[in-house]
This record gives C-alpha cells, structure tokens and sequence, in this order.
C-alpha cells in the first residue's frame, strides 16, 4: 500500500538535490566531464570480464545465454553501485534494494515515501512505495530471532523479504509460527508465514571448494584463501571444526590448525596452514578450472551467485535474502544468506563467489543436488572483520588490516566497510556504496564504484 505525506514535494526536491550534488544523474543536471574517466563499477569489480567456468555454470543453473549471462554480471555491479547511493540518499526511508529479470537489467527500490519516486527513477531504479522502513523490519527480526528457543526447530528460518516489504517465518506449522510471533510481541501483519516440511542442517559429511579434512575424520571445503600477517590460511565453516584442531588437505597431507571458530551464533572460522601450503586467490570451477577472487563486494538480493564445494563441485543459483537467521539442531546461526543453489554434506566451509567477488562460505541448507534445495551461507565480509584476515585477490593483497577504530575514520586497506560508512583521505570525505573489504587500489578516489564524495 502506498504511504504518502503531505511534504511530499518538498521530500522530492530535497532528496533529487542531494542525489545530484553526490553525483547521481538527474533530468536537469550538467556535470563537467571528468579528465580522466573513471572505471565503471563493472570493470573495477571484474564483473566485464567473467571466467569460463562462471559463465559455463550460469549457462547450465540459470538457463541463460553466454549473452545474457555476461550482460547479466555486468548489470549487477552497476546495480550495486546505483543502490548504494540511493539508500544513502533515502537514510531512514529506504526499504530495500533488488535486482530482477534474466540479466538483472531491472533495479528497484523501495520506499516508504511516495515523493521519493522521482529522485529514485532519476537515479536509474524502479521506485515501490512500501509501509515499513527496513530498520523497522530487522527489529522485528531481531525480536523473533530472541523469541526462538533451543528446545525446537519448528521455526528453523526467519529472513526479512525487500521483495515483499515483510520478515518471513518458515516453520513446520502455522500453530508453531504464530506461537513464535506471540512470543516475540511482533506486529503479525507485517510477518509472512511459509509452511515447510524442509530442515536445514550443517552440512558436515589453498584452493575455494577443495576438499579438507579435521581430526582424521569429519571432511569439509575450503572457502577462501587468507592471510592474517605472515600468517597463510583459508576461511571456513565454523561448524567443521572447534579451534585447535588439525587439518589435512585434499591429499591428505598434514595441513594446518583452526585458529578461531565460532558455531552456533555465526558459522565462522579460519585455518592457519604450515609453510607446505599457499593461499590463493583461485576457487575450484567446472571441471577443476580455476576461477579468480578479485575481491569481497557484496552482491545484492536477486544476483547470481556460484558455489564451491568438495562433495558437488560447482553450481549456481541466486541469492534470495541476506541477514537470514536459521536454526539447526545445534543451535541458531545468525546473519547468513539464503541461495537457491544446491549443496550436500562435504560442501560445508565452500566458497561462494559472484562475478569475481567473494561473497561467504556455506553453512548448511535443505534438500540435495539432484531434486534441488536451499542453502545459507556465512558472508565473508563479517568473517574477515572478526579475525581481522585478508582476503587472497587476484589484484593483489587487500592490505594491511586496518586497526579495531578504522584510524578514527580514515580509510584504510584490509578494513571492512559497510553501506554509510564515512572516511576522510587526503582531506576529503567519502561515504560507502557498498559492503567491501578495502583494498590498495580500491581508494576512495579511484573507486566510484564503491565510495562517493560527500
């Protein structure tokens, strides 16, 4: 339903002025041409030029053209950049960000005020006028999340659904969701309820989706190669092993040791290995080609995104929802994204990557790679910034991981930035378009994609 207030033309005004003084494009607006044109977010982000192992997998998981497939790459890392500016502009109004159509050539943005609609048109999006801010829904996320009890797993998923302006309940029965809702004192008109026999568990049974082992025993996948000093690694599920235990790799030769490990709560940890091993940029593709990690920017909802793994190797599908929270038998795991691309035990701690960009490693799901299911995956950018690692990259290292404070708000490579963030280099001001780790040569300056003056 639409909700309108009576300043909505002075919201307009106010909000189209300040997407053109950031340097969004609008009707009336003239900006002097730039000495130097800057890379579009699509060849910074390595999304232009697409390996063939992601391009082979999109082809087969999503139906599409080689074609539409690039185009559709392409379209997502401009998508990003359009969306992150938008939700700066629209601070507490701002509802949501997606992308649609076979080559996602289509970005909306939702809204809880109808005079943002021209500014958000001007801006290259399709405007919805929706009744609850986003923050608004990740509250009452937040409560149904506290409500869950480790004694059940009738409500085993809750994710907020931009798609729908609402925060979704997957429960066993419409008696169990309502009595999680009641629960948590949350507003049921804006909570959706999805009946599903489905229960999502950690998939047990330095290369992205390699196979490794813990303790002799239990086998899951590498998901990114690390670095943390002078210290190589790879990052994994949390659920495959608990801190101080040890690891061979795919050949079964001694390998490494987890250094940290967090599970439930998030599904997060990282592996230091000897000097017998190096970490690369490289995730295992189709038919054991390598696919290259150019970086960790997040991807928006309804992007495409690939998985890694050491039991199904390599498939594709698209993201649904991000900050999922899901509840397995061992306890509640929060901030993971929810994918229709398929898994199996093994394929936990595998990498999933869009485009070129890293995007988390896998946690758990439903259902199989034959009949099909759902999986979620821990993001990367989360994990990094907890253990303070750098992300391996095919541009090079990320940096030096910047200190807990952000250098009081100056910008920094190998810091993790999220959508608003403001830092100050060489004297001038940025805020941040989208979720990355920061690296060398991603600077403010250099980097429309990811950061606009301010």
């Amino acid at each position: 339903m639409v909700h309108r207030h009576a300043s909505a033309g002075c919201a307009a005004l106010t909000l189209l002025s300040a997407l053109v003084l950031t340097g969004l494009p609008a009707a009336a607006a003239v900006e002097p041409p730039a000495p130097t044109p800057a890379p579009s977010a699509a060849e910074m982000l390595g999304a232009n030029k697409p390996s063939p192992a992601v391009l082979r997998a999109l082809k087969r998981d999503l139906r599409l053209t080689e074609d539409q497939a690039r185009t559709r790459l392409v379209n997502e890392a401009e998508a990003g950049t359009r969306a992150g500016r938008l939700q700066n502009a629209l601070g507490k109004r701002f509802a949501g960000a997606w992308v649609s159509g076979d080559t996602s050539a289509d970005l909306t943005v939702a809204t809880t005020d109808a005079a943002d609609s021209p500014a958000i048109e001007a801006g290259g999006a399709r405007a919805v006028v929706v009744r609850t801010p986003l923050q608004h829904l990740k509250t009452a996320k937040a409560r149904l999340d506290a409500a869950v009890t480790g004694e059940t797993l009738d409500t085993p998923v809750r994710y907020i659904d931009v798609r729908t302006n609402r925060v979704t309940v997957q429960a066993k029965s419409r008696a169990a969701a309502n009595r999680l809702i009641a629960a948590a004192h949350v507003d049921s008109a804006i909570v959706d309820v999805k009946v599903s026999a489905d229960q999502p568990r950690a998939l047990y049974d330095i290369r992205g989706g390699d196979a490794f082992y813990i303790d002799g025993t239990a086998r899951c996948s590498v998901g990114f190669g690390v670095t943390k000093g002078n210290q190589q690694g790879f990052a994994t599920a949390g659920h495959c092993g608990k801190a101080g235990a040890r690891t061979t790799g795919f050949n079964q030769v001694a390998q490494g040791t987890f250094q940290a490990s967090v599970f439930p709560g998030r599904d997060m940890a990282w592996v230091g290995v000897n000097s017998d091993w190096t970490a690369t940029p490289a995730v295992k593709g189709e038919g054991g080609q390598d696919v290259q990690t150019a970086g960790s920017v997040q991807a928006l909802t309804g992007a495409a995104v690939c998985r890694s793994g050491s039991t199904t190797g390599w498939h594709c599908g698209t993201i649904e929802q991000h900050d999922t929270s899901v509840t397995y038998s061992e306890g509640t795991i929060d901030g993971v994204t929810r994918t229709t691309v398929c898994a199996e035990p093994g394929d936990s701690g595998g990498s999933y990557i869009s485009g070129a960009q890293a995007q988390g490693v896998t946690s758990g799901g439903s259902g199989d790679c034959r009949s099909g299911g759902t999986t979620f995956y821990q993001p990367i950018n989360p994990l990094l910034s907890t253990y303070g690692l750098t992300l391996r990259t095919s541009t090079g290292e990320s940096g030096t991981t910047a200190p807990e404070d952000g250098q009081s708000g100056g910008w920094a490579a190998g810091q993790v930035y999220e959508v608003g963030a403001r830092v100050t280099l060489d004297g001038v001001s940025y805020e941040c378009l989208q979720p990355h780790q920061a690296q060398a040569a991603w600077q403010p300056a250099l980097a429309p994609a990811l950061w606009q003056r301010v």
